[in-house]
């Protein structure tokens, strides 16, 4: 609840406007002082002007008349104008008045420039009666906040010499870092008045609900209320006193979010109903003064790694290139960004070039330096790379440090793929962004390859070496099946490249017909000793745990009925699984015939990876087909 305080007690209807531009005192004496502030005019009297405030005072005898005209007194330089003089001059009545957090600092500084002290009119006078109560406004953080936005235009020198900003700053500066949960302070008010959960009705009763606990973003929305120069002493103080860095990118990025257009836009923030990019009176700041308050923003963050998320950092990047602002803040922001690169979304990255002289419609430059940051960050992690075997797993690799790059290099395939399209990318710069990425950090290339085939159906023109160049940028061993059945009839594709794709495909199946096969002959001639299962002979010790020896038989023949069981269901699986790979080697055949009978070099590659059909089986099945070796091999020529 705001601080109020009533000054005088007289009735307030003691002060009447007489016409639309000036104010009269209704008492039974004419007035003799009419005192000029601004368009205002004060028809007041001498005696209890002069007798509060020495300023008047010695304005009043300099401009006195002698013929008993009254006289007229110009104050168009005190602070806070017209509405600081009325409190001030009310004051002098001893008409009541009502003191608030909104006009105690124009109240404080126009009494000081009027003279109202203890030395002119005694104990009691308007300064020290408006010192009183900016004490108790700044132990409360609405009324501090009220008090120190009303510090602001012609009011900001004195107040600072007054040293009325330094003490609303120290103040918030005091609340906001301290823990909010310890002892109900410094938000008793705010429990109160916000933190109250809804009335409950029992019986007829209201009851009021348990305060709920204020997280660490309390201070955010009032605090982005202040203008920047203000904000800005606020964040520096709070840091001083501890501030963590997370709370202060937090106010940073909620600031920066009420006050920009352009990156509210983006990121879909409405304070209040009302878009960002407007002040903290509520008017829309001009190109130029965003620019100059999206810098300062940017100076203002926290150094250390993580506090501001790279969504918010992306954004303020592209808000920055739209307004045109400086290379060191647009070079802060990419360093920032690419040092977090794997918690960037695909489609924070798609920056739009501005300008008129460039020719792409995404900014890929910008991408390719923030991912040279992210490289050269994680230097110490690409640096002991783990080994890769042939299947194109990665072994020997730490999970902490292999997560981001994977998560980077999924991320850097979506965007090419989007950035494909764009017929005015070059392949080398497509290559460069492609290449900077470590080829262990794929688990798979189906990322990869699907840019390709999107720049190659975008890029029509390219020529043969060009199409090859391009494809080399993927590994065929790391193609998924899918991705190799596409490949297989993918006509954009170089032939070299297709056979690639099926040469190592029918690799990887022959290698796992010939797995399969090597289980289901252990399992048909394997004995139960073979099994792992070891029965050593009995001795003639005596065993004083054992039951007797028929209940021991019978545990035995039960024993082996159950492998016999286990051992039948493993040869049926196995031939399942057969069949099935049997069918997936003709569908791929059948893929092959369909694109076109190979001739002459190719035909005898073809059959040197066993797919020149049936007769080149027939022609190298063995004589002998009894043992499980013979089977085993005829059954991957003919697939």
């Amino acid at each position: 609840m705001a601080i109020t305080k009533v000054l005088g007690s007289k009735p307030a209807d003691c002060f009447q406007f007489k016409d639309p531009n000036s104010w009269t005192c209704m008492t039974e004496l004419v007035s003799d002082v009419v005192v000029e502030v601004g368009d205002i005019s004060f028809h007041l009297h001498k005696f209890p002007l002069m007798s509060r405030s020495g300023t008047l005072q010695k304005l009043i005898n300099e401009a006195a008349a002698d013929d008993g005209e009254p006289c007229s007194v110009e104050l168009h330089d005190v602070p806070g104008g017209a509405a600081a003089f009325e409190l001030a001059a009310r004051f002098c009545y001893d008409v009541r008045a009502e003191l608030n957090a909104g006009n105690v600092v124009p109240l404080r500084c126009a009494a000081e420039h009027l003279g109202m002290t203890m030395d002119h009119g005694g104990e009691g006078n308007l300064v020290e009666q408006a010192e009183a109560f900016l004490r108790d406004v700044l132990g409360s953080w609405d009324d501090a906040v009220r008090a120190l936005r009303s510090c602001d235009g012609a009011l900001l020198p004195l107040a600072e010499e007054l040293l009325v900003v330094p003490r609303c700053i120290d103040a918030l500066a005091s609340k906001a870092c301290a823990d909010p949960t310890l002892f109900g302070w410094p938000m008793v008010e705010y429990y109160t008045a916000r933190g109250l959960e809804e009335t409950v009705m029992w019986n007829g009763i209201a009851t009021a609900g348990k305060p709920r606990s204020p997280g660490p973003d309390w201070w955010y929305k009032q605090a982005s209320s202040l203008k920047l120069p203000l904000y800005k002493r606020l964040i520096t103080a709070m840091r001083s006193k501890g501030m963590s860095p997370e709370n202060i990118a937090g106010s940073l990025t909620h600031y920066a979010k009420r006050h920009l257009s352009g990156l509210s836009r983006h990121s879909g923030y409405v304070a209040g109903g009302h878009r960002g990019g407007g002040g903290a009176s509520g008017t829309v700041l001009s190109d130029v003064e965003q620019r100059d308050l999206l810098e300062e923003i940017v100076a203002l963050l926290p150094v250390e790694r993580g506090v501001a998320t790279t969504r918010f950092l992306l954004g303020l990047l592209r808000t920055a290139m739209i307004l045109n602002a400086g290379a060191a803040c647009r070079d802060a922001l990419e360093k920032r960004a690419g040092n977090q690169l794997e918690e960037a979304a695909l489609e924070d990255l798609l920056i739009p070039n501005t300008g008129y002289s460039v020719e792409t419609l995404y900014d890929v430059d910008c991408v390719q330096r923030m991912l040279e940051q992210f490289i050269a960050a994680n230097t110490s992690a690409f640096a002991a790379s783990p080994e890769i075997t042939d299947e194109g797993q990665l072994i020997d690799a730490p999970s902490g440090e292999l997560m981001p790059i994977s998560t980077v290099a999924k991320l850097v395939d979506g965007y090419l793929a989007e950035v494909a399209t764009d017929t005015n990318v070059k392949l080398s710069k497509f290559q460069s962004i492609a290449e900077l990425v470590p080829d262990y950090s794929r688990a798979i290339d189906d990322g990869i390859y699907r840019a390709i085939d999107i720049y190659l159906k975008a890029h029509p023109w390219l020529t043969a070496s060009e199409r090859e160049q391009l494809c080399r940028l993927m590994n065929c061993q790391k193609l998924s099946l899918e991705a190799c059945t596409h490949a297989a009839q993918n006509e954009r594709l170089p032939l070299r490249v297709v056979v690639q794709v099926l040469f190592f495909e029918q690799l990887r199946l022959r290698a796992t017909v010939a797995g399969w096969f090597f289980v289901a002959d252990n399992v048909d001639q394997g004995t139960p000793s073979a099994a792992g299962h070891y029965a050593p002979e009995r001795s003639g010790e005596l065993d004083f745990g054992a039951g007797p020896p028929e209940e021991e038989e019978d545990d035995d023949d039960e024993v082996r009925n159950n492998e016999r069981s286990s051992s039948a269901m493993s040869v049926d699986d196995i031939r399942q699984r057969v069949v099935e790979l049997e069918e997936e080697c003709s569908s791929m055949k059948e893929e092959i015939n369909r694109i076109g009978k190979p001739k002459g070099a190719l035909s005898r590659l073809f059959r040197k990876l066993g797919l020149g059909g049936r007769s080149a089986a027939k022609q190298q099945q063995p004589t002998t087909s009894n043992s499980g070796d013979e089977r085993r091999k005829s059954m991957s020529l003919e697939c």
